[in-house]
């Protein structure tokens, strides 16, 4: 379930959306292009953004150390701006310890997450290597309130959305059907509402949100030198062990690409600018049981007549498991490679996966052991005998074994 835009040159020449915006058992809201998705940390592009033009305006140095702001965090003294920006901070992803799931869905103001945020240690020292973490930028949003004097909202609309005309882009709040907004959902047998994380918590890091058009329209108007100037995007575009200020490099085929994903909660979201061809893409999904990455992919092949194969998907090939099928999976598990811990568990005759108190997501069978969480690109192959897991994500393998 989804939606995706594409321009060419600053023109919108393709939107459509898919699925609903809201679903239950006596409720189908279909999508249209108008729903408003949260993008998570596609947000960091328009943190950094604002970031760039208090620079610009001589508000903020990217040798600014954090400490000027925020003494009480770990090497506060030792980190910059610019570290933050390219996350060479050493400053320990909040999303990545256990505590965060025990407070994600509640109201935090600053001096509560700012609390959190300080008793976390640093992963390693500033500037020695680079290591994405959204801490980083809800910082960089307290900064931009601190220098402003207004919301993180606020600037948002006044230095961003109002400047460029983006309608349907803005910091987000409970999530309000009402006003077009989609909640976001995973898939096992049928669409389970996802936990809402509450906005006051990913801030600058991941509190967007938008639509595919409007993040189209802003990726080419930042292209376009509409909202930071030439240097300033050079530096966003600038990659230091894979990592640019706020962008990464996004390339299809010989074409070179840039831009962010986005994750939160059941929501997934991709935008790309081609600056050769001045083409973007934005795709932002509420719910999904293919890649997004496999979504972009075939646009782009068609949009750039590359051979393209629409896949068949066949729902009688779907691996279908009883109850009683999935108790050898059941249990707790841990990696000497990784601090996770995780629970697996079953509703019915669906498996379930869940790390240090996180919400419990669906995984879909996939038959000899293994099991798969598309959303997060995850991959569970099982060795009952062994009582064991490895967790294959994106490069990566971890191997998992229960605990008694």
């Amino acid at each position: 379930m989804g939606s995706i835009a594409i321009a060419a040159n600053g023109v919108v020449v393709y939107q459509n959306a898919v699925g609903y915006s809201q679903v239950n058992a006596s409720l189908k809201t279909p999508a249209t292009i108008k729903t408003e998705y949260r993008i998570g940390s596609i947000s960091k592009m328009f943190t950094a953004v604002m970031v760039f033009q208090l620079i610009d305006e001589g508000k903020l140095s990217f040798d600014t150390p954090l400490s000027t702001y925020f003494p009480q965090l770990p090497n506060a003294a030792k980190i910059t701006i610019r570290e933050m920006l390219d996350h060479r901070s050493g400053l320990h992803n909040l999303t990545a310890d256990s505590v965060y799931f025990t407070y994600m869905a509640k109201p935090k103001s600053e001096a509560e997450m700012l609390a959190i945020l300080a008793k976390q240690k640093s992963d390693f020292e500033p500037d020695t290597k680079a290591e994405y973490s959204n801490t980083n930028f809800v910082l960089l949003g307290y900064i931009i309130e601190k220098l402003t004097g207004k919301t993180f909202a606020e600037e948002l609309k006044t230095r961003v959305t109002s400047k460029i005309g983006l309608t349907d882009t803005y910091y987000g709040a409970k999530i309000n059907p009402a006003k077009n907004e989609a909640y976001s959902y995973n898939y096992a047998t049928q669409w389970i509402p996802a936990t809402e994380t509450d906005m006051s918590v990913p801030g600058g890091a991941g509190a967007v949100v938008s639509t595919p058009t409007d993040l189209v329209k802003f990726i080419d108007a930042l292209f376009a030198g509409k909202l930071i100037g030439p240097a300033s995007l050079e530096l966003m575009k600038t990659t230091r062990d894979n990592y640019g200020m706020a962008m990464f490099v996004m390339p299809f085929y010989d074409k070179k690409g840039y831009g962010h994903t986005g994750g939160i909660d059941g929501f997934s979201s991709m935008l790309i600018y081609f600056p050769q061809d001045k083409v973007a893409i934005a795709y932002t999904s509420n719910g999904a049981r293919y890649s997004n990455n496999d979504v972009i992919i075939a646009a782009l092949s068609i949009y750039f007549n590359r051979p393209f194969a629409i896949p068949a998907f066949d729902e009688s090939k779907t691996i279908k498991l009883n109850t009683t099928d999935l108790d050898k999976y059941l249990g707790n598990y841990t990696s000497t490679q990784v601090p996770l811990k995780f629970a697996i568990t079953k509703n019915n005759a669906t498996l379930f996966a869940g790390v240090s108190g996180q919400s419990m997501v669906p995984l879909e069978a996939k038959g000899g052991d293994k099991f798969v969480y598309t959303m997060a690109g995850a991959t569970l192959q099982f060795e009952p005998a062994k009582k064991t897991f490895i967790l294959t994500q994106g490069q990566k393998t971890y191997l998992f074994t229960k605990t008694e």
